[in-house]
């Protein structure tokens, strides 16, 4: 009968936990689509008591929400003074396609092999409605293609990376997009790399995309607001 009781209760503990898990990662997920989308303003204050009201929480999920994003690069938190939506950093921006390169670089050389005509299908389609996507969906559609080719690779690790680096990303690309003629560029490119992708040749494809991530990032360094 104890160990009846020992495992039930064991059971309760992992359903709680599940339960403040599953709430971090909604709070966290809806923070993030805010900072990003700029509703959220670079310095503006994040108060856990606020938040955990706005979303019906505990204070825990929301602190730990927080630190996940701190992670991210999107809050900052200090001693004393709480959490705020972290500034706009153009060194932030630089790492952020520093590491974009090396990892996204690395995915593709492993999806090649694996790519099938029906993924590279997908991509194309992918980019044809990013086409016509309005400004605010750019960086949501640009993700979509992006990771419809490296998931050929199937790395998990490496592509949560990658998915959490354009999350970032993306923060930047919305404020430099509108100054920016690049959705055409962009386009172009993407249009280069699946014909690379198409015919398997995998060292002008990893050119390919080396060159559109570095080159993404130096133009939208170059808009941003100093």
């Amino acid at each position: 009968m104890s160990g009846s009781r020992s495992d039930e209760g064991g059971q309760g503990m992992q359903t709680s936990g599940g339960k403040d898990r599953d709430q971090t990662q909604t709070v966290a997920d809806r923070l993030r689509a805010r900072i990003i989308s700029g509703e959220l303003a670079a310095g503006q204050p994040l108060r856990q008591e606020a938040i955990a009201d706005a979303y019906g929480v505990s204070r825990m999920p929301v602190r730990e929400a927080l630190r996940l994003l701190q992670a991210e690069g999107l809050v900052e938190i200090v001693l004393n003074r709480g959490a705020s939506v972290a500034a706009i950093d153009a060194r932030d921006l630089a790492e952020i396609h520093d590491m974009r390169v090396l990892a996204e670089c690395l995915a593709l050389r492993h999806a090649i092999p694996e790519l099938t005509e029906s993924r590279i299908d997908l991509a194309e389609r992918i980019q044809g409605e990013l086409e016509t996507a309005p400004i605010e969906a750019f960086g949501t559609f640009n993700k979509r293609f992006h990771m419809t080719l490296y998931e050929a690779c199937g790395r998990p690790r490496l592509l949560a990376h990658i998915s959490l680096l354009h999350d970032a990303a993306d923060r930047y690309l919305r404020i430099a997009i509108r100054q920016l003629d690049y959705a055409e560029r962009s386009g172009l490119e993407h249009r280069a790399l699946i014909a690379a992708c198409r015919s398997r040749d995998a060292h002008a494809a990893e050119e390919i995309l080396h060159n559109h991530i570095r080159e993404a990032g130096d133009a939208l360094l170059s808009a941003l607001p100093r």
